[in-house]
Order: structure tokens, then sequence, then C-alpha cells
């Protein structure tokens, strides 16, 4: 939802400016897809060796899944900064001037994206290591609290008020992400830490 309605807000800022940021979102799309399979793979390990009662395998598969996550999209992030223009040349004809502004938005939220989807793939995973661990409660509320107590307001702002337009959008939702990250991986570490513990207690 917070896709959409950002989507809809880059509406009311013009046509080139939807265009720049379905090119850019298109695009952050499909390597995303890398850190969601990522993150199911970890959903599933997790709960493989939080069920087996092995705490501290779980741990290790979740972190393992969080690093590579995070390595996959800062990699396809680093082609994003490198050959922006040449990613915009997929959709557009770069030598026609009435794709011009276009082209320099688009490009412009390339970079944005470029650190967006670092913390986008983080979360992705940090969530399904959460869910092997059976804790979705908390997840939900922290996410809910990123994406429309922060990504949102931060994006609309730095947009309306402070004129970035789109980019400011984008910025929202990198902060949002980025918020929802760090509270899912704290949450992951937090109580994979106190499962360790609680086991070595037992054993003791």
């Amino acid at each position: 939802l917070l896709f959409l309605a950002t989507g809809l807000m880059v509406g009311l800022l013009g046509e080139a400016q939807l265009a720049a940021h379905q090119i850019a979102l298109n695009v952050a799309s499909v390597s995303f897809m890398v850190p969601l399979a990522i993150g199911q793979a970890a959903n599933v390990r997790v709960g493989f060796w939080s069920g087996a009662g092995e705490p501290l395998a779980a741990r290790h598969a979740g972190f393992v899944a969080l690093v590579l996550g995070v390595a996959f999209m800062s990699l396809s992030g680093l082609v994003m900064v490198v050959a922006p223009h040449w990613i915009v040349g997929l959709y557009l004809h770069l030598d026609d001037p009435a794709n011009a502004h276009t082209v320099a938005l688009a490009s412009s939220l390339l970079m944005v994206a470029a650190l967006f989807q670092i913390v986008d793939g983080m979360q992705t995973v940090g969530s399904g290591c959460l869910r092997g661990l059976k804790d979705t409660r908390v997840p939900m509320l922290a996410a809910t609290f990123g994406y429309w107590g922060i990504g949102f307001p931060t994006g609309y702002v730095l947009a309306f008020h402070m004129g970035f337009g789109a980019r400011g959008l984008w910025w929202g939702l990198a902060a949002g992400l980025a918020s929802v990250a760090l509270l899912m991986t704290l949450r992951f570490h937090r109580i994979s830490s106190r499962r360790i513990a609680a086991q070595g207690a037992a054993h003791a």
C-alpha cells in the first residue's frame, strides 16, 4: 500500500516524474526478487533449526541470509550508480530530446534506489528470519510504524514542502525501509540471543 500511495502522489507531480518513478520502481522490483527468495529460504532454515532445538544454528542461518541479501543488493545498487543511463536506455530512447527530462529524473531516482534497495532487501530477509522464529505480531507493528509513521510523512514533506519532488518521495521510502530493516534485524538478534542463553541455562 505504501508504494501504491507513493505512486499516486508522484502522479500529482507530472507525467515526467511519474514515468521516471515507474522506471526506477520496475528496476528495483526486479532486483528485489532475489532477497525476497532469500527471505523465504531464511524462513524455512531458521524455522527448521529452531524447531530442532538448535537456536545457535537458527541464529547463524538468519544472519547468513541477511548478509547474502545485503551483499546482492549492494552489488545491484553499484550497477545502478555506475550505469544509470544505460539502465534507463532499456526503457527510453536516450537520444530523443523529448525524453531528456524523464531520463535525468529516472537516473537520479536510480541513485536513491541504490541505497533504497539495500535496506529493502535487509528488511524482507529480516522478516523471513523472524517468521522462522514464529514472531509475526511485533514485526507487523514495526513495519506499520516504519512505513506510515516514518516513510510516508517524510516523503510527503520532502516532496511537497521542500521541493524535492519524486526524489523526496523516494528518500521517504528509503527512510521508512531503513527503520524497518533496523528494527527487524535488532529484534532477530535479541530473540535469537535470548533463546541461545535460555538453552545454555537449561543445560547448566
